[in-house]
């Protein structure tokens, strides 16, 4: 994928202000921990993550993904008028019929000839949305788009809390439950449109180019769905998917630097998809990447699904971390399995 005329005019991150620590989830499940013999703080020291937001009880997909819509009109210099594609692209849906985007749609006040409809592909979906958004652009389709997402984990972590406590699970049952804890919630939008909608003098933070890779025969590594009807359950095998990415993610970047002409020297920042500390080292000893050029917000945000990277590359504009003009590496990996790297240029 290359793109000539592409760029990411504003980008905006909504957060709960809920904080839910990983110490006060170990101490909700205190019993497992005892019975287990299971030693407390081992969550946060295998992951890196001390604390997650959580949106308040009863907010929708769609509520968040609203948020961050607001927001980053607020920071534009587009008005909503000029929307003519919106979609949300989160994991997160307020049900299946209709589309989420409808609802964030109204509840944004975008335009009836906007354009609408949801993108779901795990945590890539928000990626895959600036690709799509992107390749409209391109051909002259529509000039500008919004892309959102609007992630709500506390259903998924509640649920999770419920299972452990309750099931006689032993040390190899619960397992596949691990990864659920350090989910969190949260939301993001991004404005992109055609360079010659921004302002003169503007620096254009282009989208230059991508590219993508599927290894979908490890689609049972990670899986989840509704349970009941207002929780969800997910199970992950872990180990497997951190080995199995790494492999899909050093195919990807043999082909991300060949398409975009970047290499590890020649990149000045590195944003990946974001699950932990452990995940983030192999990530990097794999491509043979400098740890050094990486931004995180795990720590404080967990793993936020398809939010993650963007509202990581937001804080990292906000922090100074990324500065115009530098060439910034998106690189993005989500169940499935499924891999996409941008070139982004600021």
């Amino acid at each position: 994928m290359l793109f000539r005329a592409t760029c990411i005019e504003s980008l905006a991150v909504a957060l709960p202000d809920e904080v839910l620590t990983t110490t006060a989830i170990e101490e909700r499940l205190r019993p497992l921990y005892e019975r287990l013999k299971l030693p407390f703080g081992r969550l946060e020291l295998m992951t890196g993550i001390r604390e997650r937001r959580v949106w308040p009880e009863g907010t929708r997909p769609s509520d968040a993904s609203a948020a961050a819509g607001k927001a980053v009109l607020a920071k534009s210099g587009l008005r909503a008028e000029q929307v003519e594609l919106f979609i949300h692209a989160a994991v997160s849906r307020d049900m299946l019929e209709p589309a989420t985007a409808s609802f964030a749609h109204r509840k944004i006040g975008l335009p009836a000839s906007a354009q609408i409809f949801d993108v779901s592909n795990a945590c890539l979906g928000f990626l895959n949305s600036l690709t799509l958004a992107a390749s409209m652009i391109e051909s002259g389709q529509i000039r500008c788009a919004l892309v959102v997402a609007g992630e709500n984990g506390r259903p998924l972590v509640e649920q999770t809390l419920r299972t452990l406590l309750e099931q006689p699970l032993d040390r190899n049952g619960i397992k596949p439950y691990f990864a659920n804890l350090t989910i969190g919630s949260g939301a993001v939008g991004a404005i992109v449109c055609h360079r010659d909608l921004l302002p003169a003098g503007a620096r254009p933070h282009r989208l230059l180019a991508g590219v993508a890779r599927a290894a979908t025969e490890h689609s049972e590594l990670c899986q989840g769905d509704t349970h009941g009807a207002d929780a969800l359950a997910m199970q992950t095998d872990s180990e497997s998917l951190l080995v199995a990415g790494l492999v899909l993610a050093r195919d990807t970047w043999a082909g991300f630097t060949q398409v975009s002409g970047w290499n590890a020297t020649t990149t000045n920042r590195f944003i990946c998809h974001q699950v932990g500390s452990t995940h983030r080292r192999k990530l990097y000893e794999t491509l043979g990447l400098d740890l050094a050029k990486d931004f995180s917000t795990f720590e404080t945000l967990g793993n936020t699904g398809s939010v993650a990277l963007p509202a990581t590359l937001a804080a990292a504009i906000d922090a100074g971390a990324v500065m115009p003009g530098d060439k910034v590496g998106l690189l993005g990996i989500g169940s499935g399995l499924n891999c996409l790297m941008l070139a982004l240029e600021w």
